[in-house]
Order: C-alpha cells, then structure tokens, then sequence
C-alpha cells in the first residue's frame, strides 16, 4: 500500500484530533491539556520514550528505527498553542473557549505530527531515531528557546531539525520554502517624548510632544528608505500613538511604539541605531527629549542549504515536482523556530492551507484536506533521511 493510501486512511481519525485542539485552544506556556493528549497518544503509539516538561511543557517523543545501533537522529517540530482571538467561523468544532481560538493553525501542526508519529511507530521503516518535538508558546513566548535551554538539541542528540507551518494562499498539496532566511527577526520599540505641557491657546509657552511625535514618525520612515541597502529587506511599522486626553491641553508626554522586520543581521543593528540618531536629534530640535527602548524579538529564520534541498526532496516524494516551490520569497512575520535553526542544521516549510483567511484572522481555519500531505512530508524525512539497508 502506497504512502499516500495509507495517509488517507490516517486522515479521520488525525482530523478528530485537530478538531478537538482547536475546540479546545490554550495559549503560551499553559498548553497543559494539549500536551497530556500529545504524551498519552505517543505512549499509546509505542514511543520508545515521551518526555515531558521541556521548556516547561513541551513534549517529545523517542522513535527508534529497525537498527537501534545507528546514530543518525532527525527532529521534526510542531507547535501548540493558540492565540487571544474571538472566533468567527462558525464552524462546529469552533472554540468553546472565549477570547481564544486557533487562528495559526498549530492544532494542524499538532496534528500531523501526532499522525506522522503513530505512522512511525507502526511501521519502523528506517534506521536511527525520530525526535518528534510538540513546543509550547510560539506565538510571543519564544517556546523553542526555552526548549533549547532545557537541553533539547544535546539531550535529545539532534543532528537535523525541521519546521513546517500552513500557509494560506498556496494551494493544498503543494510546499514552498527557500535557502537562507525564510522568514523576518522580529523586534519591538517603545519612544517615550517628554516636553512641556500647557495650554492649547498657547503653544508659544509649550514643547508641543504631539508635534514632536508627528515629526519623529515622519522621519523614521527615512530609516528605511535612505539608510538600508535597497537590495535589503526591512520594514519600520509605528503601530500605536497615545497623547493626551483633552481638546484644550497640550500633553506633557508622548508615546510611540511599533515594530521592525529584518532579514539580515547586520541591517537589524544598523536600523536599530539609525532609529535611535534620528529619535534624539528629532526631539532635540524641539527642545524636548526622548528615551528610546529597542527590544530584540525572535531572530531570523535561516534555512540551511543542504537540509532545504533535502526538505524539497522529500516533499517531491510525496506530491510531485511541480508541486514543491523552492523560490519563494521570504516573509517579513516572524517564527520561533528560528533559535533551533541557531543551534541545529535544518530548514522550515511552507504547507498549502488553499484560499482561506489569513493567519491569526478571527474566521481563519487550518484545512484538514492538508492533513495526508503534511504527514506524508513528516514520514518520508525520517524515511529518506535515515533509510533501512
């Protein structure tokens, strides 16, 4: 029976499963009902280990091939949680919790490797060891580097990691993902603008910060227009401005924050200080000051070359070759997985999602006709990439 047949005969009962985590979504660290499911059902497959409380709950799982004596161990990750979102798709198996929902698609994440899992435990087709990795917290909580931190890469013996995430707009049945960076660092600043506060009938007698934070947002976009490389990528996005609260007044203080995209790491330090000499000559020029706080966020997503060209194979097994894109262009979002691909080769892919809403939308909903091909990838990585003799 093909690999593909015996997906499809998979792909109930692991849809049941999706169904279920996304009924049920948790966020951050506190994945705790996932994760017992996740380390039940492995225990249940035969796992040769599950290993609980890594970074606080993520979960892995031992599967040993036919030859227990080879040293060629290959991780595959899937991430649990969930995002603050009301849902609105009205879907029978939406929500039942308010305020969260699976707007990413991790309970599909979770689920095909679960089935992937089961599969590998049935089956046994290869030799050395299958790492399967359930991380806690990708949405803001870097749950990947609390992994590492808890000795994932060197307890388990990683030798190659791998990621794969839904992508809405690429069709189902079809992989895409690229060499080097895949997707953005992401980071975050704060502005805080101190001037001197009055009455709005005289400015003349103020430092009007309102002003002074128009001027510093106009400015900043020269950051990214005249400062970076324009065969570089970076993106300076101001997301919120408070100040004040009266039609008569002129604010003491202003306050901006927003975020910055990179792909590259010398031009996420080289924006970082052009913000900061643009921000305090700006204030200046008014007479007024402002504190300037830049928080690094998830680095950089870099797909390692040979593990890339090694993902496109085992994708090409399972789809075809007109289905696997290895020229996507990178994306600007940003993803935890980026601190394995720090500590170990391996890359991350894109899995087709079809024409649904976007990521983290109120009505978006991961495709369970995914579910065969996403398993089929999990499946035919361990099988290539440590194949019996």
């Amino acid at each position: 029976m093909s690999l593909q047949t015996l997906m499809e005969k998979l792909k109930p009962e692991v849809t049941a499963w999706r169904r279920d985590f996304h009924e049920n979504p948790e966020l951050g660290y506190d994945v705790h009902r996932t994760a017992d499911i996740v380390a039940a059902k492995l225990r249940e497959f035969g796992a040769d280990e599950v290993v609980t409380g890594i970074g606080r709950t993520g979960v892995v799982g031992i599967i040993k091939g036919k030859d227990n004596s080879a040293d060629r161990v290959i991780g595959l990750r899937a991430d649990m949680d969930a995002l603050p979102i009301e849902e609105k798709t009205n879907k029978p198996y939406a929500s039942k919790i308010a305020g969260k929902m699976h707007a990413c698609g991790h309970d599909g994440h979770t689920a095909m490797l679960l089935g992937a899992a089961k599969h590998l435990c049935m089956t046994r087709k290869f030799n050395g060891t299958a790492v399967v990795i359930f991380q806690p917290a990708e949405e803001g909580g870097a749950g990947a580097k609390a992994m590492i931190e808890d000795g994932l890469i060197e307890r388990f013996n990683l030798q190659e990691v791998y990621g794969m995430h839904n992508m809405p707009g690429i069709p189902l049945g079809h992989f895409a993902m690229r060499h080097g960076p895949m997707m953005a660092a992401a980071d975050q600043f704060e502005i805080n603008i101190e001037g001197k506060g009055g009455h709005a009938a005289k400015p003349d007698k103020c430092i009007d910060t309102v002003l002074v934070a128009a001027q510093i947002i106009n400015m900043l976009q020269s950051v990214i227009s005249r400062n970076v490389d324009p065969l570089h990528s970076a993106v300076l996005s101001i997301t919120c401005m408070s100040a004040g609260d009266a039609f008569n007044v002129i604010p003491q203080t202003a306050k901006l924050i927003g975020t910055v995209r990179t792909l590259n790491e010398a031009v996420r330090s080289d924006v970082e200080a052009q913000m900061k000499r643009v921000i305090t000559s700006t204030a200046q020029a008014f007479g007024a000051t402002a504190i300037f706080r830049y928080s690094r966020g998830y680095p950089v997503t870099v797909n390692h070359p040979v593990q890339t060209e090694f993902a496109a194979a085992a994708a090409r097994a399972v789809v075809g070759d007109d289905k696997v894109d290895l020229t996507i262009d990178p994306m600007m979002g940003a993803e935890d997985f980026a601190y394995m691909l720090q500590k170990c080769p391996g890359s991350y892919v894109f899995i087709g999602n079809g024409d649904t809403a976007f990521c983290h939308h109120p009505a978006f909903d991961f495709s369970d006709d995914a579910i065969p091909a996403g398993m089929g990838f999990w499946v035919k990585l361990i099988e290539m990439g440590m194949p019996l003799i």
